[in-house]
C-alpha cells in the first residue's frame, strides 16, 4: 500500500492542490514547533540560572501557540474541501467510463458493487485525507527541521534521533503489508454483502409468495457476521500496531533523555540547551507515531481508491472517430466469423457466428438459452469487443465509426428494460424527447400499451408497471425513435397472444430493419428470415 497513490495526482486535481498546501503548512508547523522549543528552554533556564521574569517568553509563546492552532484549522479546512473535490472527481469519472464499459460489463455483481463502492467506498477517504495525509506531509518535514536544529546543540541527541528514527516507518511497512490484505478483505465482504441485500430486496415479493422470506434471514445474518468479522479484524490489528509503535517511540525518546542526562551532569551540556533537546525530541517521533495511528483509519479509504483505479484502467473498447456512418436503411449489415468470450469464461459466449441483414426485413435468432443470441445483439451495439470477427456495413468495419453516432442507428429493447422514474410518457419519450402526446400514443398502441395513461407514475426501475407493461413501455419507446435497426430480444415474452399478434404487426408495419431473439412459435413464424444460434462447443474438446 502506497503512502500517497501518485494515481490520485493524476487523475484528481483537488490532490495536487491540497498537496502543495499541506506541504506549506507542514514547514511552517516544524518551524513554529522549534521556537516554541527554544522559547520554553530559554524561559525556563532564564527563571532556573537567573531568576528572569518570562512575561516576555509568555507572549511569545502565545503567539506560537495561536499560530499552531490556526494551521492546523487550515490543514482540516484544506483537507475536508480536498476530500470532497476528490470524491466528486473520482466518482464521475468512473460513472463516465463504466457508461463507456457498457451495460455487459456492468452486468451481474458489478452494479451492486459498484453502487457500494461510489457511495461508502469513497466516503471512506475522508480520513485519508482529513488525517492520514497530513500527519504524512509534517512526518516529512517535521523530524528533518528539529533534527537539524537539535544537531546545532547536541550532535550525540540528534544523531541518537536520526538512528531510532526510521525504525518506525519500517514497522509501519511490516504492518502496512498485513493491512492491505485485511482492508481488502474487509472491503470485498462489503461488497458481497450489499450485493446480498440489494438481491434478497429485489426478489422479496417472490421469496414471500414462496414461504422462502424468512429462510434468507440466516443467509443475510451469515454475510453480516463476515463484514463484522472482517471489521473487527482491521481494529484488532490497528489497536496492536499502535501499541507497538507507542511502544518503540517512548524507548527512542527515554534512550535520547538518558543520554542528555549524563552529559548534563557532567558538564558537557547547559541547562538551556539540554531542555531544548529534551523538549524537540518527542516533537520528533511524533509525526510518524501519528500517522502509524491514521494509517488504520485511511486504510479502507485507500482500498476503495485502489478499487476505483481498477475499473478506472479497465480497457475501453475500441473507439473510432468517424461520424459518417452509413444508413442502416438503405445499406445491409454483416456480421463475420464473430467469436466472443467474456472474462473469466472458457467456453466462448458465441462462436464463429456470421450473419447478413438486410434493409426492411425481419429476422428471428432463435436456439437454445446461453447459445450466445443476447451476446449478437450487444456485439451489433458496440457493449462488447470480439476477439476474432467484424461487423460490417458500407464496407467499413463498425469499430472505425464514433460508438455514440454507430447507435443512433438502433433502438434496442433487452430481456430486463431499464425504466426511470417518472411517468409512462416521460418513459416512452427517452428516445426522442420532442415527441407530442399524439406520437407517443401511438407508439403505446402499436406496442399493445394503450391501456397505459400517458401520466401514470413508474417508480424505480420500473415498479408501479407489471413485467408486461414494462416490455411493452420498452418497446413503444423503440417504435418512437427513428432508429432504422430495431433489435429486440424476447420482445413478446409476458404477452398474452391478442397482443403479441398486435406487436407482430406494428413490427412488419413499421418497414424498418428488425432483428428479434424469439423463442415463441408464433413470433418467429411472423419473421421473414430464422437463423439458428449454436452453442459453441468446450475448448478443450475443440481442440482434442
Amino acid at each position: 500500500m502506497k503512502p500517497l497513490d501518485p494515481r490520485l495526482l493524476k487523475r484528481a486535481r483537488g490532490a495536487r492542490v491540497f498537496l502543495l498546501a499541506s506541504v506549506l503548512i507542514g514547514v511552517l508547523s516544524g518551524v513554529l514547533i522549534i521556537v516554541q522549543a527554544v522559547l520554553l528552554a530559554h524561559g525556563i533556564a532564564g527563571v532556573v540560572l537567573r531568576g528572569s521574569g518570562v512575561t516576555a517568553v509568555a507572549w511569545g509563546l502565545a503567539a506560537v501557540v495561536a499560530g499552531r492552532a490556526l494551521l492546523v484549522w487550515a490543514q482540516e479546512v484544506v483537507a475536508q474541501r480536498a476530500a470532497a473535490a476528490v470524491k466528486s472527481t473520482l466518482r464521475r469519472q468512473v460513472l463516465e467510463h463504466s457508461l463507456k464499459l457498457g451495460p455487459v460489463w456492468l452486468s451481474g455483481e458489478r452494479s451492486s458493487a459498484l453502487t457500494t463502492l461510489l457511495t461508502k467506498g469513497l466516503d471512506d477517504l475522508d480520513p485519508y485525507f482529513a488525517r492520514y495525509l497530513p500527519q504524512l506531509i509534517l512526518a516529512a518535514t517535521v523530524p528533518a527541521g528539529v533534527i537539524g536544529w537539535m544537531a546545532t546543540g547536541d550532535l550525540i541527541a540528534a544523531g541518537t534521533v536520526l538512528i531510532t528514527l526510521p525504525l518506525i516507518p519500517i514497522f509501519m511497512a511490516l504492518i502496512g503489508w498485513v493491512t492491505q490484505a485485511r482492508s481488502r478483505q474487509r472491503q470485498h465482504a462489503l461488497a458481497v454483502l450489499a450485493h446480498h441485500f440489494a438481491d434478497v430486496v429485489s426478489g422479496l415479493t417472490t421469496l414471500k409468495l414462496f414461504g422462502r422470506a424468512k429462510s434468507q434471514e440466516s443467509a443475510v445474518r451469515r454475510v453480516t457476521d463476515q463484514h463484522r468479522a472482517a471489521s473487527m479484524g482491521s481494529l484488532r490489528l490497528a489497536f496492536l500496531s499502535s501499541f507497538a509503535l507507542e511502544l518503540l517511540a517512548s524507548l527512542s525518546v527515554a534512550l535520547v533523555a538518558v543520554g542528555v542526562g549524563l552529559r548534563l551532569v557532567d558538564g558537557k551540556l547547559g541547562l538551556e540547551t539540554a531542555l531544548m533537546v529534551l523538549i524537540l525530541a518527542p516533537e520528533a517521533y511524533l509525526p510518524l507515531r501519528q500517522v502509524g495511528m491514521q494509517f488504520h483509519a485511511s486504510a479502507d479509504g485507500v482500498a476503495a481508491s485502489e478499487e476505483v483505479f481498477r475499473v478506472l484502467e479497465t480497457p475501453l473498447p475500441v473507439r473510432g472517430e468517424r461520424t459518417d456512418v452509413p444508413d442502416l436503411r438503405v445499406n445491409p449489415l454483416y456480421l463475420y466469423d464473430v467469436t466472443v468470450t467474456y472474462p473469466g469464461r472458457d467456453v466462448p459466449a458465441l462462436e464463429g457466428f456470421d450473419l447478413e441483414l438486410r434493409p426492411g426485413e425481419v429476422v428471428a435468432l432463435t436456439g437454445p438459452s446461453g447459445a450466445g443470441k443476447s451476446t449478437a445483439l450487444a456485439v451489433l451495439l458496440g457493449f462488447v469487443a470480439p476477439e476474432r470477427g467484424v461487423v460490417v456495413a458500407a464496407g467499413s468495419a463498425a469499430d472505425e465509426f464514433d460508438p455514440a453516432e454507430w447507435r443512433r442507428q438502433f433502438a434496442w429493447v433487452p430481456q430486463r428494460p431499464g425504466l426511470r422514474l417518472g411517468t409512462v410518457a416521460d418513459n416512452v419519450r427517452l428516445g426522442r424527447p420532442d415527441a407530442s402526446d399524439d406520437e407517443v400514443r401511438l407508439a403505446l398502441l402499436a406496442a399493445g400499451a394503450a391501456d397505459l395513461p400517458l401520466d401514470k407514475a413508474v417508480g424505480e426501475q420500473g415498479q408501479q408497471l407489471s413485467g408486461g407493461q414494462q416490455r411493452r413501455v420498452a418497446l413503444a419507446r423503440a417504435l418512437l425513435t427513428d432508429a432504422p435497426v430495431l433489435l429486440l430480444d424476447e420482445p413478446t415474452a409476458g404477452l398474452d397472444p391478442e397482443t403479441e399478434a398486435r406487436v407482430i404487426t406494428a413490427l412488419r408495419s413499421t418497414g424498418r430493419t428488425v432483428l428479434m431473439v424469439a423463442h415463441r412459435p408464433t413470433l418467429i413464424a411472423a419473421a421473414d428470415r430464422t437463423i439458428t444460434v449454436e452453442p459453441a462447443a468446450p475448448r478443450e474438446l475443440v481442440n482434442a
